[in-house]
C-alpha cells in the first residue's frame, strides 16, 4: 500500500482514487456507422447521416469494435458477458446531434477484472498492488466544440461523433497520484499490446475522468468529485494532488465537499467547478429501441481469445525465466509493445538468442540505443539504426573485432550515416588490434615515459595500474584489445 498522505491541520488524510478511462477503439469505421474513424481529417469530413442524426437513420454495430473490446476485457482478466445491451444516455449539448449518447449502463459487455501495478520505491509504491476493474463498456463519442475569440460564437466538428470508445472503470483502489500514474501506464501498455487502442493521449484517443475523495484512515469513503477529460498521465497525477489538497482545506475550514464535475487547469495547477454531479436518473437512461441486445457466440469468444498476443506480464516473466534477464531489464523492455518488438527483432537478428546474447543485447538497447533516441527526440520505431544493424554491432564486439570504446564510436557513426557497422569498421580502420607485439612496443614506450610512476607502482601503489591502461589505450587510439593490454601490462610491470 502507498504511504502517501496529506498532512492537514487536524492530522493525516488518505486519498481515495478511481479512474474512468475512455479509450478510442482502433477500427477503420465508427461504432454504428461506416464513416472513417481516422484522426486528423478536416472538420466535418468524416460524418455519415447516422452520425449527424438525420431522420430515419438507424445504427448498425461495428463487429470489429466489439471484438476489440472483448479482447481488451480478456487481457484484463475480466468476465466477458455473453449478453449485453445498449442504453440511451439523454442530454442536450451542441456536439451531440441525437440529443443522446448510445452507451451501456445496466448490462456492460465486460465485467470485473484487474490490473497489477509494480512496486516503485522512488514513487512511494512499497509493493506490487492489484487494482480492481469494475467494468468495461462500449459507447459512442460525442463531437467537439471549438470556441472563437468572439465570446458568443462556437463551432461544431462532428468528426468524432460516433467514434467507438471503451470506458474502463476502475474500483476506488488507488491511494496516491503515483499509483494512479502506474495504473494508467500499465493500462495503456495492455491496450497497445492488444492493439485495441493506440493510447495517444495527446490526440484524445485515451483520456481519464478522475474521481477523488479524502478521508481519515479507516473512516468511510468521503464525498467524491470527478475531474473530467484529463489528457496526460502527468496531468492526472497533478489533478489528484491538487484536488485532494483542496478537499482537505475545505473540510478543515468547516465546509463540505459537493459531489460535482470539475475541470483541471494545468496552467494554474488547480481544479475548478463545472456543474453538480448528475445521478443516473438525471440522464433518463433507457434501452435503445433501435438496437438489439449483443449476444456473443462461443465461436466468437474463442476466436477473440485465440487472437490475444503475449501480454506484458507474461512476456516479462519469460524474459526473466527463459532469457535470464535481470528484473529491471525485463520490466523496461516489456513496458511498451514497440520496445518489446524491437528487442525481439534484435534477438532474432543475432541468430543466437541465448542468455548471454540476450543480456548483452538488452544492456545495449537500454543504455546505448535509448540514450541516443532520447538525445534525438525519437521513438524506438523511428530509430535510425535497425535491429539487424544492432545485431551486427553486437557480433563485432563479441568476436573481438571491436572493443566497447570502439563500438560506441561506430554506433555514433551509424546514427549519423545509417551505414552498417562492418562497412564503417572497414572504411575507417576502427578494428580492434590484439597484436601482442604492437601492444608490447607501446607499453614499453609508456613505461619509459613514466619511469617515476613505474617505480611507485612497484613500490605498492596498485591504483596506478589504471593509469598505465589508459595511457596505453590512448597511445593506440582506443584500438587495442583491453583484455590483452591488461594481461601484457601485468607482466611488464611485474
Amino acid at each position: 500500500m502507498s504511504s502517501y498522505r496529506i498532512q492537514g491541520a487536524t492530522g493525516e488524510w488518505e486519498v481515495v482514487i478511481g479512474l474512468e478511462v475512455h479509450a478510442q477503439v482502433v477500427s477503420n469505421a465508427k461504432l454504428f456507422s461506416g464513416a472513417s474513424a481516422a484522426f486528423g481529417a478536416e472538420p466535418n469530413q468524416s460524418v455519415s447521416l447516422v452520425d449527424a442524426a438525420m431522420p430515419g437513420m438507424l445504427p448498425v454495430p461495428n463487429e470489429e469494435c466489439i471484438r476489440q473490446a472483448v479482447k481488451t476485457g480478456m487481457a484484463l482478466g475480466a468476465e466477458i458477458n455473453r449478453w449485453s445491451r445498449f442504453d440511451r444516455k439523454n442530454y442536450f449539448y451542441a456536439d451531440l446531434p441525437q440529443g443522446y449518447q448510445i452507451s451501456q449502463l445496466y448490462h456492460p459487455l465486460v465485467g470485473e477484472g484487474a490490473i497489477t501495478i509494480d512496486a516503485d520505491e522512488k514513487a512511494g509504491i512499497a509493493e506490487a498492488r492489484t487494482i480492481g476493474v469494475e467494468r468495461l463498456h462500449v459507447e459512442q463519442d460525442a463531437g467537439k466544440l471549438m470556441h472563437d475569440q468572439h465570446p458568443t460564437r462556437s463551432y461544431v466538428d462532428l468528426n468524432r461523433s460516433g467514434v467507438a470508445l471503451m470506458e474502463i472503470v476502475s474500483k476506488p483502489d488507488m491511494r496516491s497520484p503515483s499509483e494512479a500514474g502506474a495504473y494508467l501506464r500499465k493500462l495503456r501498455s495492455i491496450l497497445r499490446y492488444v492493439g485495441s487502442c493506440d493510447g495517444n493521449m495527446e490526440e484524445g484517443s485515451m483520456r481519464a475522468d478522475v474521481n477523488v475523495s479524502v478521508r481519515k484512515a479507516g473512516d468511510p469513503f468521503g464525498t467524491r468529485t470527478e475531474t473530467k477529460n484529463v489528457n496526460s498521465i502527468r496531468f492526472v497525477m497533478a489533478a489528484i494532488e491538487s484536488e485532494a489538497n483542496r478537499q482537505v482545506d475545505v473540510i478543515e475550514s468547516g465546509g463540505t465537499i459537493v459531489q460535482e464535475t470539475r475541470l483541471y487547469d494545468p496552467d494554474r495547477n488547480e481544479t475548478r467547478s463545472m456543474r453538480s454531479k448528475e445521478d443516473a436518473h438525471d440522464y433518463r437512461y433507457f434501452p435503445d429501441p433501435d438496437l438489439l441486445p449483443l449476444e456473443l457466440s462461443e465461436d466468437f469468444v474463442a476466436q477473440c481469445r485465440a487472437e490475444l498476443p503475449e501480454l506484458p506480464d507474461a512476456k516479462r516473466a519469460r524474459y526473466e525465466g527463459e532469457l535470464g534477464l535481470p528484473a529491471y531489464n525485463a520490466a523496461v523492455l516489456t513496458s511498451d509493445v514497440e520496445t518489446a518488438r524491437w528487442f525481439e527483432a534484435l534477438l532474432d537478428a543475432t541468430g543466437k538468442p541465448g542468455a548471454e546474447v540476450a543480456r548483452a543485447a538488452s544492456n545495449w538497447l537500454i543504455s546505448d540505443l535509448f540514450g541516443a533516441l532520447n538525445r534525438l527526440g525519437k521513438a524506438i520505431d523511428e530509430s535510425p539504426v535497425s535491429p539487424k544493424q544492432g545485431a551486427e554491432l553486437l557480433a563485432l564486439v563479441a568476436d573481438g573485432t571491436l572493443s566497447g570504446t570502439l563500438a560506441k564510436q561506430v554506433f555514433e557513426i551509424m546514427l549519423e550515416t545509417g551505414d552498417d557497422p562492418a562497412k564503417i569498421v572497414e572504411e575507417r580502420g576502427l578494428k580492434q588490434t590484439s597484436d601482442t607485439g604492437a601492444i608490447e612496443a607501446v607499453i614499453a614506450e609508456v613505461m619509459a615515459a613514466n619511469a617515476d610512476k613505474v617505480a611507485e607502482y612497484r613500490g605498492g601503489k596498485d591504483k596506478l595500474f589504471g593509469f598505465f591502461v589508459g595511457q596505453t589505450m590512448k597511445a593506440m587510439g582506443g584500438k587495442a584489445n583491453p583484455g590483452v593490454v591488461n594481461e601484457l601490462l601485468k607482466k611488464a610491470l611485474g
